[in-house]
Order: C-alpha cells, then sequence, then structure tokens
C-alpha cells in the first residue's frame, strides 16, 4: 500500500475528541501504508491537552493561533511555526491560551502510536475512542 500519493485535506475524517476538539489524521499505516503518523488537532479557546507521553518521538508546529507547550512541568509560551521536539516518554501537553482556535502540524516517528495520560497512568491507542483530549 506504500505509494506516492496526493492527500487532500477535504477528503480526510476529522475526528471529533470532545468540547470542540478535532483531529485529522493526514498520513498514516491505514491512509498511505505511512511508517510515520502526522496531522492536525485544533483545539477551541481555553481548552488544553491531558498530560501525556508518546511511545515515540514527536514533532510538533503551531500553525495556527496563540499556545503554551509543557514539557515536564515547564511551560514555554510558542508562536506560529514555532516548532516543538518531544523524546519519547516525556510528559507534555499543548493548552490554547488565545481567543481563538489553536492548530498544530504533528509527526510521531512511528505508525504504531499510544498515549499514556499522567492523571491516570492508562495508556491507549492513538485515536482510538478511549484516546480523548479534554478529559481522562
Amino acid at each position: 500500500m506504500s505509494e506516492t500519493k496526493i492527500l487532500r485535506i477535504e477528503d480526510l475524517a476529522v475526528h471529533a475528541r470532545g468540547d470542540g476538539v478535532e483531529t485529522t489524521l493526514m498520513a498514516g499505516k491505514d491512509i498511505c501504508g505511512s511508517r510515520i503518523t502526522t496531522g492536525l488537532t485544533s483545539l477551541p479557546p481555553g481548552k488544553e491537552v491531558p498530560v501525556h507521553q508518546h511511545n515515540c518521538d514527536e514533532h510538533v508546529t503551531l500553525i495556527e493561533g496563540t499556545a503554551v507547550v509543557e514539557i515536564e512541568e515547564e511551560r514555554t509560551p510558542v508562536k506560529v511555526m514555532d516548532t516543538t521536539y518531544i523524546k519519547a516518554g516525556t510528559w507534555h501537553r499543548f493548552l490554547n491560551t488565545g481567543s481563538g482556535r489553536m492548530t498544530i502540524l504533528w509527526v510521531y516517528d512511528t505508525n504504531d502510536v499510544t498515549r499514556t495520560f499522567k492523571e491516570t497512568g492508562k495508556t491507549v491507542s492513538h485515536l482510538s475512542s478511549e484516546d480523548v483530549v479534554t478529559s481522562v
């Protein structure tokens, strides 16, 4: 299935993840046979992602809005086009601190992604029904 493709944003499914949070999977094993997983997540004003870690490295670029990234309890404001690199096993999250939507472009270095929530210690498969952004 791995082949060169044009993936049009309007043709990709949007996953509702609670409280207006939306994720669009842009590339991954089920879409194009990719060995990486990438997509967009958009949060309404005032929303935040629960503190979590992944089983893989992650690159995140803020492409819209205003945000703070929290990495290992240290908060840093980021602006559009700022990029973070987060090693596997690092606790982190993003918070929308602006008055409009915040959108991030994320890339994982594997096609088998998990998320472990710090609050509960629960590990879930990426974009499964248990992979909720606004509550755990």
